[in-house]
């Protein structure tokens, strides 16, 4: 069994050996990455100073000068510190140079709430960042499929923003709610945080959704921590006779609209479970390659509606959680 950060580390360490051209930065990076420091020298695992305009800048001129980079910004809130770079530059140099040229980075970042850090440092926003043409944002529930995503987001000759959430990375978990916060409790998904992955592993194409559980009664559609709430949610509704169908979409952009389409189609009910903010989000995508679609389903949403709180009980409320889901799927059953 490998663990969440782990198994992104170890497909990162495979990319390097095979391509020199690959280099990490960014902050606090080579404590971060020690093992790969200690692997690939100091030349190739840099630190940064805290600056996420500069850094992620200079990612932009390091791509377009023959580098592969993948860049460490802790938190994806701090990414709109340095969004011009990402937005304005490495999204759009392909389209406005007629292919000639490209901007192969990785962003990685944490993202997601859970364990009491307020709505400056437990944000999702991948909604927002898939919005951008020419920026491909991947967000995986699984070390194996972290394993391969990342791999891929590597391989891919355009910027890629590379989200894990907090909750299924044991390093960020620690760092963010351990032991300085002993009295705080937080719900951690077994099968998310550990789970088998193949050495070496292979890619997992983006824009590619997975089915993780089959059901004809309602369609329940996630990515990251998200899915493993509506797998346990569909237990609790298994158990009163309903069964549900859990797609993983794994990449917000590019979006697998087909996988959507066939099992609303099969189901009739979609209930979106979304981390990220109601306006503007992937949940109303969702909804939209429903209809665009001409699919007849009844529609629901399980998202974040506002400022996520400090307070702990609040947060909970705030976040999609099991009971919300459940809710959901019971309003349009009804």
């Amino acid at each position: 069994m490998t663990e969440f950060g782990a198994a992104i580390d170890l497909a990162l360490g495979h990319a390097m050996v095979d391509d020199p051209k690959i280099v990490v930065f960014g902050e606090d990076t080579p404590l971060l990455r020690r093992e790969l420091l200690v692997r690939f020298g100091p030349e190739r695992v840099r630190p940064t100073p805290i600056s996420e305009s500069a850094f992620l800048g200079a990612a932009v001129g390091a791509a377009l000068g023959g580098l592969r980079p993948v860049v460490e910004v802790q938190l994806v809130d701090f990414l709109m510190v340095g969004l011009s770079a990402l937005v304005n530059e490495a999204a759009k140099i392909e389209a406005f140079s007629g292919g000639r040229w490209n901007v192969p980075i990785v962003v990685r970042a944490t993202c997601g709430g859970g364990y009491g850090d307020a709505g400056q440092h437990e944000q999702a926003l991948w909604g927002m960042l898939a919005g951008v043409p020419g920026l491909a944002v991947v967000v995986p529930s699984t070390p194996a499929d972290a394993a391969g995503l990342m791999r891929a987001s590597i391989e891919n000759d355009g910027p890629v923003v590379f989200l894990e959430h907090k909750l299924l990375s044991r390093q960020w978990r620690d760092a963010m709610a351990g032991g300085r916060r002993e009295s705080v409790t937080f719900d951690v998904p077994p099968d998310g945080a550990d789970g088998p992955v193949l050495d070496p592993p292979p890619p997992v194409p983006l824009g590619s959704a997975i089915e993780r559980r089959l059901g004809g009664d309602v369609t329940l559609i996630s990515l990251g921590v998200g899915v493993h709430r509506c797998l346990s949610a569909s237990e609790e509704l298994g158990e009163r006779g309903v069964e549900c169908t859990v797609i993983d979409v794994r990449s917000v952009a590019p979006l697998d609209r087909a996988a959507i389409e066939t099992a609303a189609r099969r189901t009739g009910r979609v209930v979106a479970v979304d981390e990220d903010y109601t306006r503007g989000g992937l949940s109303g995508e969702i909804a939209a390659v429903v209809a665009e679609a001409g699919i007849s389903a009844r529609f629901a949403r399980v998202t974040t509606e506002d400022t996520i709180p400090y307070a702990r009980h609040l947060e909970d409320a705030t976040l999609p959680n099991v009971d919300r889901i459940v809710s959901a799927v019971e309003s349009l059953l009804d």
